[in-house]
């Protein structure tokens, strides 16, 4: 198979109470399970089996609805799992803060464009920060499992941190509360990884 599923780096139950065991097992191991099975299967036989995720994402109008969909969901969830934690640093630090500071004024003013991001994408979707080609950091949003880092995105750039709001990612603890999930995640978010993240689209 040319794609498989990441393993969680902690435990189903390590980021309670803010994300609940029962959610991280169908979330990773049902939801995210699927999107590599389904894009394993629409990229058999192509050349894109010897691609990256990234490649394939970045080149993403050369491919049918099933690989943008499912490697969509492949990419982005890969990306989610690793900026949670745990023992997370829950406020950002170093070169990251700066930029933060610098481009919307404060940790907390990128908070809430985050969360109002996050809490208007009608449907499913995704709130994200990303650095775009100019090095500077964005805020958007994109529907079901588009990413900024796909050549039809309206907005583009490298994720850093992305926010999965679809309700499969909230619904069991929050039911139609999507701004409380949107509360409750920052508790989970480690900004050390995001931050890694941001130095290495900075490159």
């Amino acid at each position: 198979m040319a794609f498989s599923l990441p393993a969680l780096p902690y435990a189903s139950d390590a980021l309670e109470p803010h994300i609940d065991k029962e959610t991280m097992e169908i979330h990773h191991g049902k939801h995210h399970q699927t999107y590599v099975d389904k894009l394993n299967d629409a990229v058999s036989g192509t050349d894109a089996e010897s691609l990256s995720i990234e490649d394939i994402i970045k080149n993403i109008s050369k491919y049918p609805a099933a690989v943008r969909n499912n490697g969509g969901g492949h990419y982005n969830h890969s990306l989610f799992w690793t900026i949670l934690s745990p023992d997370a640093e829950t406020t950002p630090s170093g070169a990251l803060a700066s930029a933060i500071d610098e481009t919307f004024g404060s940790f907390g003013e990128l908070k809430k464009k985050l969360q109002e991001a996050g809490a208007t994408r009608f449907g499913s979707g995704w709130a994200w920060l990303v650095v775009d080609s100019a090095g500077k950091l964005q805020v958007t949003s994109t529907p079901n499992q588009d990413s900024p880092l796909m050549d039809i995105a309206e907005i583009k750039g490298t994720p850093i941190l992305g926010i999965d709001v679809w309700e499969h990612a909230y619904y069991l603890k929050y039911q139609n509360k999507r701004p409380s999930y949107l509360e409750e995640i920052f508790n989970v978010i480690c900004w050390k990884s995001v931050g890694e993240r941001y130095a290495e689209a900075k490159k």
